[in-house]
């Protein structure tokens, strides 16, 4: 009776699997294969977001074990082996029943479990030796396939057509923050975004992004992100506040995710309150600034290049510019970070981070967002998507511009 929304190709999962095949063999080369726990890993395996888990072994198709909706895993997922399984403990005699060899050790998705799942795995599964199968996973899914940067590409027209075009009719001085959220969204859904956030943190949440007028950009922010933003209320602190208005001679700073068939795009843009003659010289100053460092960034994103030199150079950069006290933050709301690497999740690997000198990899996609907090000013800056070519960044969510006045 029932059909599958979509499904994706055994081919496509096929890629994701070598990849994931040859870091484990780099990574982990004891283990027998690699355990996803996970409900987005397992999805980006098999194409079906399961309540359950999924074995993946050195050779051959992966194993899906479903605690709930195992008739719509059958629908979605074209894997052939797919299992009901009730705990952890049913993991090695569904693994027999598959005809697999019995596994001695594993790789495993830690993160993906509580400290009490955690220590129930290992009561259930005593006999297997387990690892930290984790890198794998986020290295893995980093670099996208053909199939991931088409899904992305489009979510980032769709994103830099509503930020750049449509809003401009729709959204005006005198609204709230919370009015100017209500109708980034109603825009974001009308062009097909999912509308959640899927954030890979421990304990992270979101809900559209960050819409702060004025001072708001450094309100003390609540996630890990440099834009500040009041919220809706300190239990959903997202969004933008009813009881702030965006007033003449503010910036605002719409810094907001687009989510398409489940891959995410981050763009950053700012707007400002009357005539750009009319905005406050620090303000030009800064944004100007975000431009530059972010167009000199781009081009570094090149395979071979590590994040931690494309974060020293943007840090460097501020500095010789005399914005070091607020680039990306001020005070504690300053993040270690320039950009971040985006795709099923919104915060993926790698970080572009003082600390992260792997390579950047070609089809690599981040986002690259520098961003200035002037006290009592807000926060002028900039983001775009960006998939890592031989050539440089190439922008997936459009090219930055001047603030938009209106």
């Amino acid at each position: 009776m029932f059909q599958a929304l979509d499904i994706v190709e055994t081919e496509e999962l096929q890629q994701r699997w070598n990849r994931a095949r040859s870091l484990l063999a780099r990574n982990v080369p004891q283990a027998d294969g690699l355990l996803v726990l996970s409900r987005i890993n397992t999805y980006w395996c098999s194409g079906h977001l399961a309540n359950g888990m999924l074995w993946l072994p050195l050779e051959g198709e992966p194993v899906l074990l479903v605690r709930k909706g195992l008739e719509r895993a059958r629908m979605e997922s074209p894997l052939q082996r797919i299992y009901p399984c009730r705990s952890f403990g049913d993991l090695p005699q569904v693994l027999s029943e598959a005809g697999l060899p019995p596994v001695e050790c594993a790789a495993v998705e830690s993160s993906g479990l509580s400290w009490a799942a955690g220590r129930k795995l290992e009561e259930k599964l005593q006999g297997w030796r387990l690892l930290d199968g984790d890198a794998v996973l986020s290295r893995a899914r980093s670099v996208k396939t053909p199939l991931e940067l088409q899904k992305m590409r489009l979510a980032g027209e769709r994103q830099q057509r509503c930020l750049e075009r449509d809003l401009s009719q729709l959204i005006r001085p005198g609204m709230s923050e919370r009015e100017i959220a209500f109708t980034v969204w109603q825009e974001y859904f009308r062009l097909g975004s999912l509308g959640m956030v899927r954030m890979s943190g421990e304990g992270e949440e979101l809900l559209l992004g960050h819409i702060s007028a004025g001072e708001s950009g450094n309100y003390p922010a609540a996630i890990n992100s440099p834009v500040g933003v009041r919220g809706q209320h300190p239990a959903a602190p997202f969004m933008g506040y009813a009881g702030k208005v965006w007033q003449s001679g503010e910036v605002l700073t719409l810094d907001t995710v687009f989510l398409l068939e489940g891959y995410h795009t981050d763009k950053t843009q700012g707007f400002f309150a009357g005539d750009i003659s009319e905005a406050d010289p620090a303000i030009r100053s800064a944004h100007s600034f975000c431009l530059e460092v972010q167009q000199s960034a781009a081009e570094m994103l090149k395979p071979g290049i590590t994040p931690a030199e494309i974060h020293e150079h943007c840090v460097a950069e501020a500095r010789r510019h005399g914005f070091e006290e607020g680039f990306m933050g001020l005070g504690d709301n300053r993040v270690p970070f320039v950009g971040h690497g985006i795709g099923l999740c919104l915060d993926e690997y790698p970080p572009l981070a003082r600390s992260f000198t792997e390579p950047l990899e070609e089809d690599m996609v981040l986002a690259l967002e520098p961003k200035v907090g002037l006290p009592g000013k807000g926060m002028p800056g900039v983001e775009n998507t960006f998939r890592v070519t031989p050539q440089g960044g190439e922008s997936l969510t459009g090219e930055s511009r001047e603030l938009i006045c209106l």
